[in-house]
């Protein structure tokens, strides 16, 4: 409850810091966001170089484990 409520009080904050008639912090905001662009972009690209590496290792793992699965029934019969 106690997480909510200090949720909605700074979404309250940020949107009266960017209205005019308000802190009139805009202006401000929008070169904030343009200048982390970049950097979020290419965090966010370097989080899916790194999930989709996983992902290959992953699929090559479950291919052993498949195979290894065939042989044990193909020994066993």
């Amino acid at each position: 409850m106690v997480a909510l409520i200090i949720g909605i009080l700074l979404i309250a904050f940020t949107v009266f810091s960017a209205l005019p008639a308000g802190l009139n912090w805009g202006g401000e905001i929008i070169l904030f966001l343009q200048g982390c662009a970049p950097v979020l972009a290419a965090f966010i690209g370097l989080i899916a170089v790194f999930i989709g590496i996983a992902d290959i290792k992953d699929k090559k793992e479950a291919k052993k484990e498949e195979a290894a699965v065939k042989a044990q029934e193909t020994k066993t019969e």
